[in-house]
């Protein structure tokens, strides 16, 4: 198992009715303007239960939606089903599935995910993102802040941290803005998120 999934399978059920209920555009308002309005290869990396990558899909992006959680993908199978969209069971910080000479992607999103992964796991992880984004694609990042729900591994990341990671590893930061929880129980506990965008 992947210690950044802890406490994530035994609440499956809970967590998929949240990660269904913000349509695409609203959940990902800040960096809308940023999305590649023609085609591209995408990549998901937590793609939880696939409402994202099937949004995608429905742009016409070709996405690997990566997820670790045997219980996320297979409700994204049954619900999310999209020829455009291909499942793969892997995570950061390594990514060891996806080959970087074979493939790039014009879009790569990485939400929810980051603050699952340790000091060294984010040295790691960042180089790997930087070698599969392609010229010119975008690389989204949605960073938690807050409280640790109970079960969960999870650190406090900052968006510093994670811009000079990107621009240690060739990428240029083109997007930096906080933004309050969109839901309700997690704005009560106060979680903020810092919405971040790169480019090469």
């Amino acid at each position: 198992m992947i210690a950044g999934t802890r406490g994530y399978g035994e609440n499956a059920a809970s967590l998929i009715a949240r990660y269904e209920e913000l349509a695409f555009p609203v959940k990902h308002e800040a960096v809308m303007h940023l999305l590649p309005t023609s085609p591209v290869a995408a990549l998901d990396v937590g793609a939880g239960t696939g409402a994202d990558a099937h949004w995608l899909a429905e742009q016409g992006h070709r996405v690997i939606a990566v997820e670790p959680t045997d219980a996320f993908r297979k409700f994204a199978a049954a619900h999310h089903p999209s020829p455009r969209i291909t499942w793969v069971d892997d995570g950061l910080p390594h990514l060891a599935s996806l080959d970087p000479s074979l493939q790039r992607f014009g879009l790569i999103m990485v939400t929810a995910v980051w603050m699952h992964l340790s000091t060294p796991e984010r040295a790691v992880g960042m180089p790997v993102l930087a070698r599969l984004l392609a010229p010119g694609g975008v690389l989204v990042m949605a960073l938690r802040h807050g409280p640790r729900p109970p079960g969960r591994r999870m650190f406090e990341v900052s968006a510093h941290e994670t811009v000079g990671l990107a621009e240690h590893s060739g990428l240029r930061c083109v997007l930096d803005v906080a933004t309050e929880s969109l839901q309700a129980e997690n704005r009560r506990a106060g979680v903020t998120w810092s919405r971040l965008a790169f480019t090469r």
